[in-house]
């Protein structure tokens, strides 16, 4: 992603080495101003959804403080929301990638009456006034009935997990587990725990295939971290066959960054689970909006195909996440096919 140098971008680009100052965004509302900060930038899917949020931002969004990064450590999450509360921020959306260890921060901030939008994990405990996510469990579940489905309920799979501390590898890595054992017993899944990191996950599928050079299959939690280590791997290890050939190894992704449309074009994976990273950055500033109007909401269907359901720190609105595949990788809708992630 270039940055700019004018404008509100430059702002962004300006915090994620100095202190949050400056650069206020869109127009103030009488609630206040958002704080924002962003999980990682070591992904694609990641970056995507930081460029969503400076498109909005900068076409007259909710006003914003500065984005600040906290990559991936959640001593950073910590220390970043306070900074931003400090310089006024009167709603916060975040992204805690260990859902675990939040509640504390959480638990100030709903002492300070301060809404907080959780995009993509799930705190473990703590207020929210509202999770933007998709149902990581159909994640999971998904995969597995279609790997079983394409494998023919037998075979060996490999499961690159993501962070296990993270509500995400976990509702994703249980669901899996569960839909292997109670539809495709026949299956063998090594469950390949990689903390969201490519390096371990090449590392791990590496001596896996050493030992098991069988393996008829593979599940990714995350495209936009394992895509193209394991696809290197792969074609290191002379396994990288087109599908429709013999030797093929099916590939199922979790994330639909564009180069996973572009590897189930090219028949090197078959599908992907699209993460939704153009809503994630649209709802979660919708609902950090309303959160300052103090207006509240309620489970059920919502009017942009997801539905709201009830956690027990709060509300989750879980937006949809198609399965793609060679079929309906061209599909105009999927926000890698959007003219600007092509450039």
């Amino acid at each position: 992603m270039r940055l700019r140098t004018t404008g509100a971008a430059a702002c962004a680009a300006v915090l994620a080495i100095a202190a949050l100052a400056g650069c206020n965004r869109g127009s103030d509302t009488a609630g206040g101003r958002i704080g924002i900060d962003l999980p990682r930038t070591d992904t694609d899917f990641w970056n995507s959804y930081q460029q969503y949020l400076e498109k909005d931002l900068d076409h007259g969004g909710p006003a914003a403080l500065p984005l600040s990064n906290s990559q991936n450590d959640i001593a950073k999450v910590v220390s970043n929301v306070q900074a931003l509360t400090d310089q006024g921020a009167k709603a916060i959306v975040m992204a805690p990638q260990d859902t675990g260890a939040i509640t504390a921060e959480l638990q100030r901030l709903a002492e300070k009456k301060i809404p907080v939008v959780s995009v993509d994990t799930r705190p473990d405990e703590g207020k929210v006034y509202m999770v933007v996510r998709a149902d990581n469990r159909a994640y999971g579940e998904k995969s597995c009935d279609y790997l079983g489905r394409q494998l023919g309920g037998k075979g060996r799979v490999a499961e690159l997990q993501g962070d296990l501390s993270s509500i995400n590898g976990r509702d994703r890595s249980e669901a899996f587990a569960a839909c292997m054992k109670k539809k495709f017993p026949k299956i063998t899944v090594h469950e390949l725990a990689t903390d969201w990191k490519g390096e371990v996950a090449s590392g791990k599928l590496q001596s896996l295939l050493a030992q098991h050079p069988d393996l008829d299959g593979i599940y990714m939690q995350a495209g936009g971290a394992f895509l193209r280590p394991t696809l290197a791997l792969l074609e290191q290890k002379k396994r990288l066959e087109p599908a429709g050939s013999d030797g093929h190894i099916t590939i199922i992704s979790n994330d639909g960054i564009p180069d996973e449309l572009d590897a189930i074009r090219a028949g090197t994976i078959d599908a992907t689970l699209s993460q939704p990273a153009d809503l994630y950055a649209k709802y979660a500033l919708y609902y950090a909006r309303a959160g300052l109007a103090g207006k509240t909401f309620r489970p059920g269907p919502t009017d942009h195909g997801s539905t709201i359901v009830k956690i027990r720190n709060g509300l989750e609105d879980q937006l949809p996440a198609p399965l793609v595949t060679k079929d309906t990788v061209d599909d105009k809708k999927l926000w890698a096919n959007q003219p600007e992630k092509k450039k």
